[in-house]
């Protein structure tokens, strides 16, 4: 039997193999893949239908029309004659092209380039103390799918851009839909949403000539930013390496505002939301990055499907950070309505409420992830919201979205966002009205319905707004004093760092400040770090060619939180991705037991050898090849296991393929070019004593941090997990600010 058919490997296309002939027996349309669900089969009013989630997919034998109306050709217009002109009536060619060309709708105009999946949700029942939310109740299971996305570029930009991530989850409960919309960083750009118009036109591209696509590093965004110097603080976490995480399995997700929780007594607690990764924080480095969104810019959308498909579930667990709902609703000297501002984990601890596991791919990308319509207004009884002026406009901006992009006012409706709970809303036509709404009495109180809709009590499941007492005050545009602090919360968040995450966001920022082409822009950013921290400024002024300026406002120093940082700590390994360079010469029994060592540990092995297919025979112990010299490059692998001598492939030739280089070499330069980046990039590379020959050529000391070299391959396997369990190995190479 082949050893592929014993490892998972990601990547297959279609529920059953592909024949080699056109298949011209009819027959129904294959299944969906065993990764992949879709919504719910629930009627758009919310009531279980107890059909299959495939029950809206196409169906039959036959090729039809929209109408079920069987077709003998689809690849011919019907013309007079089979040179002459097409015909008005062909009605199939109508239709066919008609749809098409109405096949797009509007793009989000930030949150575009997104990712989806299906999972559930188990409360630990540790938050039903604080909220009579019954999703959050012991053990009670809830139905998610999660969208994930980049905020500035369009549907058709990179991935790994350095930007904020978009993290929303949407919660199918039996109270009503409850949508969890945040980011991957727990601060905004600005305190009050009538500027997000204006820091969404800053960081989009200059519209004169749209560039550069899914990019800050530009005038117009560090112009603002370096005005509105409340956006410091998100500015310093994009800078950082959260700006480009890993994955999205390995991004860390955050509520962003405070919200209030209400119990069964009526009393209420402030919240914030905190998605934490079990798999921990890792992130890119810059390079990595930039290599990437050439190589594969579907690079986070794919490792999030492909480690579906291989079982390797991403989880989160859902905590929070709690607080007491005081008049004044500060905490720590910290205002909780200001969303530029995060509460450290060191004061307020985030408390475990459940576990999210994401386990299925959608079906259909544009029916699912492309129409799924979040918004912060849909809320469930034991949650509420506060006044954050950013949430508050959020609450409007979000709905008048969906209005736009998904044609109307029966958004919910679309099976990806229909709620699993009765719905009874008396809302009634609009365009895409699917519910066939029946009574002639849509409104109360009404006695020929019966009186049917009812309102519902507090102890029949309503929601209660909350009856919060507003202080006399006057009708003004201005904000609280305290929110004029744009700078102690981000020279906190830079001190937090290790230092090789500190040199990430020196060259960051020397990076992003370099490609703007105003002096003055530059000038003027240099100046709010000066207030941020002396030895940040004055490395980015001496990147740019500049005088460090003095600082102009004296900000107290806060305690740096350990919490921060994303270097120090150990996490599972399940989920990452180890190539293996091989060959006809490497000793395949010892590969496939490195394969099977690692497949063990839940991680994916990819054999990388000169050619596709197999090395040795298919039917006898032979390796399945997943990537080639050609295809393959150090970015997509997490650590790198040498069995190989690297000999030149017989496509090793820059008229073929640039990475090869110049030929002639002993090896094949693309296999040093992958151990090159790999080593630099300071990831873990074991090597079997053949291998020597390949660490030589691209300059690896096999005493470096980080190497394992010929070593038994069990023992081999254990040292790479250990080392991958702390994601990167930093100490290859010391800081430069140490």
């Amino acid at each position: 039997m082949p050893e592929k058919s014993s490892i998972n490997i990601p990547g297959v296309p279609a529920s059953e193999p592909a024949s080699l002939d056109e298949p011209t027996t009819p027959r129904e349309p294959l299944p969906p893949k065993p990764d992949q669900r879709g919504p719910e089969a629930v009627s758009p009013t919310g009531s279980p239908t107890g059909a299959p989630a495939t029950s809206r997919a196409q169906s039959g034998q036959y090729l039809t029309t929209a109408q079920g109306l069987r077709l003998r050709d689809t690849d011919h217009s019907l013309k007079a004659g089979s040179r002459g002109p097409i015909l008005l009536q062909d009605h199939h060619l109508r239709e066919k092209i008609t749809h098409f060309d109405h096949e797009r709708i509007p793009e989000r105009v930030v949150h575009a380039r997104g990712a989806g999946a299906h999972g559930v949700f188990r409360s630990y029942g540790t938050a039903a103390n604080i909220t009579r939310a019954g999703f959050l109740a012991k053990d009670v299971e809830t139905p998610v799918f999660v969208r994930f996305s980049t905020v500035l570029g369009s549907r058709g930009s990179a991935d790994t851009v350095r930007d904020t991530r978009g993290f929303s989850t949407k919660f199918y409960t039996d109270e009503g839909t409850y949508d969890l919309v945040g980011n991957n960083i727990p601060v905004f750009f600005v305190q009050d949403g009538i500027k997000f118009p204006d820091i969404v036109h800053a960081a989009k591209p200059h519209p004169d000539r749209e560039i550069p696509q899914a990019q800050s590093a530009h005038d117009t965004f560090w112009d603002f930013v370096s005005l509105h110097t409340e956006a410091q603080a998100h500015t310093m976490w994009n800078m950082s390496d959260r700006g480009i995480p890993r994955s999205y399995r390995t991004m860390e997700g955050f509520g962003v505002h405070t919200f209030r929780f209400v119990n069964a007594e009526g009393r209420t607690t402030l919240v914030k939301f905190h998605w934490k990764p079990k798999q921990g924080v890792h992130s890119l480095v810059w390079e990595e990055a930039q290599i990437i969104n050439g190589m594969d810019p579907d690079f986070h959308r794919r490792d999030l499907a492909d480690a579906i498909e291989a079982g390797a579930y991403p989880e989160w667990e859902l905590g929070v950070q709690t607080f007491p709902d005081t008049e004044d609703q500060m905490f720590e000297g910290i205002d909780l309505l200001d969303p530029t501002k995060f509460v450290p984990e060191e004061l307020a601890p985030v408390q475990p409420i459940g576990l999210m596991t994401l386990n299925a791919n959608p079906t259909n990308f544009f029916a699912e992830t492309e129409q799924v319509a979040f918004h912060p207004g849909h809320l469930v009884p034991g949650i509420d919201v506060t006044n954050d002026p950013l949430l508050q406009v959020r609450l409007f901006s979000y709905l008048d979205t969906q209005i736009s992009r998904l044609g109307g006012p029966n958004f919910g409706q679309i099976p990806i966002n229909r709620p699993q709970a009765p719905v009874n809303d008396m809302l009634r036509d609009g365009m895409h009205q699917q519910a066939v709404h029946g009574g002639v009495a849509p409104y109360r109180p009404n006695s020929l319905d019966g009186g049917c809709p009812f309102l519902a009590g507090q102890d029949m499941g309503s929601f209660i707004d909350v009856p919060e007492e507003l202080a006399a005050s006057i009708k003004e545009r201005r904000n609280p004093a305290s929110f004029d602090d744009h700078y102690s919360q981000v020279g906190l968040f830079f001190r937090s760092l290790s230092p090789v995450e500190q040199d990430h966001v020196i060259q960051a920022y020397t990076f992003e400040l370099g490609k703007c082409y105003e002096k003055s822009i530059r000038e003027r950013q240099l100046a709010a770090l000066a207030n941020v921290d002396a030895g940040l400024c004055a490395a980015v002024a001496k990147g740019l060619g500049l005088p460090a300026p003095a600082a102009t406002e004296q900000v107290p120093e806060s305690e740096p939180s350990p919490a921060l940082s994303q270097v120090g700590k150990t996490w599972p390994v399940a989920g990452r991705i180890v190539g293996i360079l091989a060959d006809e010469g490497s000793d395949l029994a010892a590969v496939n037991a490195a394969r099977k060592a690692l497949d063990a540990e839940g991680i994916v092995p990819l054999v990388i050898a000169p050619a596709a297919g197999f090395l040795g025979s298919e039917n006898d112990g032979g390796v399945p090849v997943q990537r080639t010299y050609l295809t393959a490059r150090s970015t997509e692998f997490d650590a790198v296991i040498v069995a190989a001598a690297a000999a030149p492939a017989p496509d090793a030739a820059p008229g073929l393929d640039a990475k090869a280089g110049a030929p002639g070499g002993a090896l094949d330069p693309r296999a040093v070019l992958l151990l090159t980046e790999a080593f630099r990039h300071a990831k873990a590379i074991a090597s079997l004593d053949s291998s020597a020959a390949a660490l030589k050529a691209a300059g690896i000391p096999q005493d470096a941090p980080g190497i394992v070299s010929g070593k038994e391959v069990e023992a081999l396997i254990t040292e790479l997990t250990g080392l991958l369990e702390a994601h990167r190995v930093w100490e290859r190479f010391p800081a430069a600010s140490a």
